[in-house]
């Protein structure tokens, strides 16, 4: 019995009812741990996160694509203020975090924590709650989130994303093959790991969407599956749409009755053999080839003239026994097979020639990432943020990915310095592949270099004023305006292609800003300095159909209220 609980009968009213309180406050079912206080949290009482800019190290292509982040510093900062610059804006989340196998992989408070250590997985769960609670907040409600990991932490992963996205979130575990050993071979008395895991959740799983991406298959796979071309609409349909539209689903013995009755329907068989569809038509006619491209596009040529008739997006194909099935997935681009939740197909072996620097162990392979990020059925305007970024292979990946297909994909990498992993790896890889190495092209693409750094807590006027002095680059990260129109000590105006973005400092200005602005056609979100949470409308009525009004620092405190409580 606690120790504390045997001296109950000397407690007053007030003690017995707070402990009835706190008692009816636990979990009644899911992991319990001790919980440990980290310095990073508790710094945040007396200091809270901002950013700054390392302008020498910004990458600039071509002003007209996306920016893309690099921020250093330990990641609970950095998602703490991503939860003001980007609450709700993210598509898809990919980690890596420590394993936790006591091999110098986990440092906690400064300090590796060992095999021996009585708190190992106590530490760990409590540094990924507080994280995985942040980043939680900032997917959209379509967004999803993929964790790698080992055996060492797999099952209490697995319990606390359950408790933090909900279990009813839960996607699907992927287990992936990280070694080609094909047999056990012993070390003193275990086999030989080769498999990590991949567990997914959507933020909201009624609304998530996406594909099922195409994986090679290795021997041979011998049966024909039936696809239709309409030719009146240029669309193609399933064997049971025919059949149901036909009153013959489910007798198939009569489908040769159904070629001569429909005659305006062109049927396709698709033969999966030696990792390629190969396709033909029945019948002797132009229409001779349908193509599956890994991309997942199905298309029909003619073959006379080798001109393309018709691409066929916005459905899916799918692996179901021995039939291939036609899924109407909506918003979904591309027909795709079904993907395993056994992903033994991707090479670990050649990591290190995929970087144009030499990179530490433990690094996922660029076609992992690849892979994962098109599961996600969008390419354009797609955010994916990485928080344990390590040595920068999911940014690699989404440079690989625009340059493959056109994609304006966004990536923010948060990683700390450890060892100089951000400035010494993660920076100079992502530079020389955007820039170009070994012989390469460069893959052209935008980033900026932020540091997590701090200004006091204290709720003073003076404190508020500081801050409001030291969020600029905050600000230009939430509206995504980094080129500079007009910098004043009383005001500053920023711009991208088709926005614009101000902060106010001096209210006295306000007359002279709108001055500024009067020639902007497009929306102007304004940030004015407020003690309190005045946003200044009424100096606005005038232009109030222009400008979005915020005040500062009122909404980044509110922010930071809810998080560091």
């Amino acid at each position: 019995m606690n120790k504390k609980l045997k001296n109950y009968q000397n407690w007053s009213k007030k003690d017995l009812i707070k402990e009835i309180e706190q008692l009816a406050k636990r979990k009644k079912y899911g992991l319990v741990w001790e919980e440990k206080e980290e310095k990073v949290v508790e710094q945040c009482k007396k200091e809270l996160p901002i950013l700054k800019e390392v302008k020498n190290k910004e990458i600039l292509v071509d002003k007209n694509k996306p920016i893309n982040l690099l921020i250093e510093g330990d990641n609970y900062h950095s998602l703490s203020v991503l939860n003001y610059t980007h609450a709700k804006k993210v598509d898809v989340i990919y980690i890596d975090p420590p394993y936790n196998t006591g091999n110098k992989d986990f440092i906690f408070n400064d300090r590796y924590v060992d095999k021996e250590d009585s708190y190992l997985h106590s530490k760990w769960l409590s540094f990924m709650e507080k994280r995985l609670k942040l980043a939680k907040s900032l997917l959209k409600d379509t967004g999803v989130i993929f964790i790698s990991i080992d055996d060492n932490e797999k099952s209490q992963l697995k319990l606390l994303c359950d408790h933090i996205f909900r279990e009813t979130n839960f996607i699907d575990e992927i287990t992936e093959r990280t070694s080609s050993i094909n047999a056990f071979k012993i070390y003193g008395n275990k086999p030989v790991r080769i498999k990590d895991y991949l567990l997914i959740y959507a933020r909201n799983k009624n609304k998530y969407i996406y594909n099922r991406i195409y994986t090679e298959k290795k021997g041979k796979w011998d049966s024909h599956f039936n696809i239709f071309y309409n030719r009146n609409n240029n669309k193609i349909i399933s064997l049971q749409s025919i059949l149901r539209k036909h009153g013959l689903l489910g007798k198939k013995e009569k489908l040769n009755s159904l070629e001569i009755e429909d005659q305006k329907f062109k049927k396709f068989y698709l033969k999966y053999q030696d990792n390629i569809c190969q396709t033909g038509a029945y019948k002797d006619s132009p229409e001779k080839r349908v193509s599956l491209k890994k991309g997942g596009e199905v298309i029909v040529f003619n073959s006379k003239t080798g001109k393309k008739i018709y691409l066929y997006n916005g459905r899916m194909l799918s692996f179901l026994s021995s039939s291939i099935n036609l899924i109407n997935r909506g918003e979904s681009q591309g027909i795709v097979l079904a993907l395993s939740n056994i992903w033994d197909d991707i090479n670990y072996n050649n990591i290190q020639n995929e970087s144009p620097i030499v990179m530490p162990n433990g690094q996922k392979p660029i076609k992992l990432i690849e892979r994962i990020i098109k599961i996600y059925p969008k390419e354009k305007d797609l955010i994916v943020l990485d928080f344990f970024a390590g040595s920068g292979t999911t940014g690699h990946a989404i440079l690989n990915l625009n340059k493959k297909d056109g994609g304006n994909r966004r990536f923010i990498l948060c990683t700390n310095d450890d060892e100089k992993i951000c400035s010494k790896i993660c920076y100079p890889r992502i530079k020389k592949v955007i820039n170009g190495f070994k012989q390469k092209k460069g893959l052209d693409g935008n980033l900026k270099y932020f540091k997590t750094a701090f200004v006091d807590a204290g709720p003073t006027d003076k404190n508020k004023k500081r801050l409001t002095e030291q969020v600029t680059e905050m600000l230009c990260i939430k509206e995504g305006t980094f080129e500079s129109v007009v910098e004043s000590s009383e005001f500053k105006i920023f711009k991208n292609q088709d926005h614009y973005a101000g902060i106010i400092f001096d209210q006295l200005a306000i007359k002279k800003f709108k001055n500024k602005i009067k020639d902007i056609k497009s929306k102007v979100s304004v940030y004015v300095f407020s003690l309190g949470d005045d946003s200044f409308e009424d100096e606005f009525e005038d232009i109030k159909q222009k400008v979005k009004l915020s005040p500062i620092p009122d909404a980044i405190l509110k922010v930071y209220r809810r998080i560091f409580k």
